[in-house]
């Protein structure tokens, strides 16, 4: 037992930093981590640009397709759902943004530009994984 009241306080002071230290530790893996998710599997699906022949511009989810635009259209995953996609070694961040019916035997609809960043002409076989 601390009889000291300047040891008790050199003891509480020493668990406070240590504390501190794991808080620390854990804060940056936790930030370090979230660009990659290595326990999140992956899974293999066909994707394509969406074709020209969309009569809207804007999707499902209320968001406009522009040239820019960096998205994906699923028929089933939720609007805002966060994605990583794979193909041809460049990984890109996306959300679901629009709510499409694809072609028979697509997983996955691309903006013309996320098409374009991941380097997906016609009819693709990707990875893609849910994203943090």
């Amino acid at each position: 037992m601390i009889s000291s009241p300047r040891a008790r306080i050199g003891v509480l002071a020493g668990i406070v930093i240590v504390g501190i230290g794991v808080a620390l530790a854990v804060t940056l893996h936790s930030h370090h981590g979230a660009t990659k998710q290595p326990g999140t599997p992956w899974y293999s699906a066909l994707a394509a640009p969406y074709t020209s022949s969309r009569s809207s511009t804007k999707t499902q989810c209320g968001k406009v397709i522009r040239s820019g635009t960096i998205g994906v259209g699923h028929p089933i995953l939720p609007c805002g759902a966060k994605l990583e996609l794979e193909f041809g070694g460049k990984d890109v961040f996306t959300r679901v943004i629009d709510r499409v019916a694809t072609v028979p035997g697509h997983t996955f609809d691309l903006t013309p530009a996320l098409a374009r960043e991941l380097g997906v002409q016609g009819t693709q076989t990707i990875r893609w994984r849910f994203a943090p």
